[in-house]
């Protein structure tokens, strides 16, 4: 299997030999779900409570006496039966996270770069060694790669001004190679790479 490797042009000007036992065969989704649904749930808060029947305030005095008045027996008018009352398993403060394993996350992230590579979705450039001065610059590059939709840069080996030229620039989010998961791959269109965060990547995926 072959990445092309093209300039700021679009031009093509070589491509980086993927090793086959990394990147060969079918795509795991089982394992991509797994992962996807872990980091889901790592964003989840977990803060929602409500009031069991103990923590409600009031309620010390048994509203009115056991028999005679013809009504139900109650002790407590913060019983879960009375308006005001406690909350019967209701919502309490959790934790939704869970652990997997770090094989599985690497596996995962070698199935959602295997995923993109299948679907012609993965641009790998030379590094940008020359700075850039203004945003308008950086969004000609995207333009002639032809890159429409959220696209995700990892820029590793490209020149400072790169990440400050490209802040403003919407539907494109950078980070980098030693950062990117499985998630950050799959929730963009397109994934734009240079040759170093190529590399870094390759090395991070092998087991």
């Amino acid at each position: 299997m072959k990445c092309l490797i093209v300039d700021i042009k679009g031009k093509e000007k070589g491509s980086v030999d993927l090793p086959e036992d990394v990147f060969g065969g079918r795509v795991n989704t089982d394992v991509i779900h797994q992962a996807v649904v872990k980091y889901h749930v790592s964003k989840r808060q977990g803060t929602v409570k409500t009031k069991k029947r103990s923590e409600v305030s009031g309620g010390g005095k048994k509203p009115f006496r056991q028999k005679g008045t013809g009504r139900a027996r109650q002790g407590s008018i913060r019983s879960p039966l009375w308006v005001k009352g406690g909350i019967v398993f209701g919502p309490q403060p959790r934790d939704f996270n869970f652990p997997i394993p770090k094989k599985v996350k690497k596996i995962a992230l070698r199935e959602s770069l295997k995923a993109k590579i299948a679907d012609k979705e993965i641009v790998c450039i030379e590094d940008i060694k020359e700075p850039l001065k203004k945003t308008k610059e950086f969004a000609l590059i995207m333009d002639n790669l032809k890159l429409n939709g959220k696209v995700l840069g990892v820029l590793d080996g490209c020149d400072e001004s790169v990440s400050r030229v490209s802040r403003n620039i919407a539907f494109l989010s950078l980070i980098d190679a030693k950062d990117v998961n499985a998630y950050d791959v799959l929730r963009n269109k397109f994934v734009l790479l240079s040759r170093t965060s190529l590399n870094t990547l390759i090395e991070r995926v092998k087991i």
